[in-house]
């Protein structure tokens, strides 16, 4: 195989990488994905027939080869493109099982997000959700009232925790402590994000890990604790 096979193959690999990162945000690269999509299988085919242009000492038979090679990769590459929401939804199932609190996210027959949490080994509900632009690891509490960050976890979601008042007095399990009010500008938690949350900061040294409660629940549609699994519908 020729320098330009391993090119293709490469551009190829990248156009896929790219349709199935995309999800269902709609573009790909600032293009519309549909559009994307069509324009990189028409640049695919016009390298191929160029580089059997240029390549004259190829024979027929070994044009032949190379065509029908890179019609299954073509094919394979519009397939990836209509099932990638299957892929995405494998991937997340995938990680979700493995990795502790990662969201399993899936889209219902409504266009409604649905995100799924595996029980942790410890017998409790965790929950791996992005607030403002930091990853931070709940431990899921549906009794508690508020959605609380430690002091850590406020400090690396950007929070200035210098500024804050804790004035508001709280029971944590290291006993009485206070906290302070804030403001979340994002929460999101697989395809479920919400924006301009409430929520409180606990005192430095306070809390190990922070609680996702009611604050958040309040604001879906549904959710549902059967067996291992919780489930939140948006």
């Amino acid at each position: 195989m020729g320098v330009r096979f391993w090119i293709l193959i490469g551009l190829t690999g990248l156009v896929l990488i790219l349709l199935i990162a995309s999800g269902d945000t709609g573009t790909t690269l600032g293009f519309e994905t549909n559009t994307f999509a069509t324009a990189a299988v028409a640049g695919l085919w016009a390298l191929l027939i160029g580089s059997a242009v240029l390549n004259r000492g190829t024979s027929i038979a070994q044009a032949v080869k190379q065509l029908s090679i890179w019609l299954i990769i073509i094919l394979a590459l519009m397939a990836a493109y209509v099932f990638r929401y299957d892929a995405q939804d494998f991937a997340s199932r995938f990680t979700g099982g493995l990795i502790p609190g990662s969201p399993i996210s899936t889209v219902g027959d409504d266009g409604r997000e649905t995100v799924t949490l595996v029980r942790s080994r410890n017998g409790h509900f965790e929950a791996v959700a992005g607030v403002n632009d930091a990853s931070v690891r709940f431990l899921v509490d549906t009794g508690a009232t508020n959605i609380v960050l430690s002091y850590a976890d406020a400090r690396e979601a950007g929070i200035d925790v210098d500024a804050l008042l804790f004035n508001l007095p709280v029971q944590t399990a290291n006993g009485r402590a206070f906290s302070a009010t804030t403001r979340l500008e994002r929460l999101y938690l697989g395809g479920i994000e919400r924006s301009n949350v409430l929520a409180t900061v606990a005192e430095q040294g306070r809390m190990n890990v922070s609680l996702l409660g009611q604050a958040f629940f309040e604001t879906l549609s549904s959710y549902e604790k059967r067996g291992d699994r919780l489930t939140l519908r948006d």
